[in-house]
């Protein structure tokens, strides 16, 4: 069995391991983020009103426990993906990009919501948005599993770890 080497060895192809951490780490970080500063009944108004201008638009609303448990059960199940993605492993590839890919919209939203101190015209909020203080640690781990996950790719004649 192999070990979870964060460093790879000469000739070993490199893997998405050590982002693949980092952006679960933030994504932890960011469900506490958003659970300390009030972000759900913000969501919810947001929904709602979207729901009012589109009536097929498709996100749910949550009650609390509901939202943070959800939250919570996906954290656990990325973090025991990790040794998968030390291994490199192909078939976590497009999970990957698709994590990285939700958690940059999401630091970006954030963001962005902060700026304009709304999410939409009929709900406003302070300064800074619920949630922003982790954004910029989901933009970075985001970038960073992008950018390893492109490093990492396997060529059609290399051996792939799973």
């Amino acid at each position: 069995m192999r070990r979870m080497n964060l460093e790879r060895s000469q000739g070993e192809p490199a893997n998405f391991g050590a982002p693949w951490v980092f952006l679960c780490l933030a994504f932890c970080t960011h469900v506490a983020d958003e659970a300390l500063t009030g972000f759900l009944p913000v969501y919810n108004a947001t929904v709602l009103a979207m729901r009012s201008e589109y009536a097929w638009f498709p996100m749910p609303t949550f009650e609390y426990r509901d939202w943070l448990v959800g939250l919570i059960v996906a954290n656990i199940v990325f973090l025991l993906l990790t040794p998968f993605a030390f291994r490199n492993a192909r078939w976590l590839r497009p999970l990957a990009y698709f994590f990285a890919g939700v958690h940059l919209l999401n630091g970006t939203g954030h963001t962005l919501a902060t700026i304009f101190g709304q999410t939409v015209s009929s709900v406003h909020f302070p300064r800074p948005a619920p949630g922003f203080y982790s954004s910029p640690l989901l933009i970075a781990g985001s970038i960073y599993l992008l950018v390893r996950l492109r490093d990492s790719a396997q060529g059609p004649g290399e051996a792939v770890y799973s």
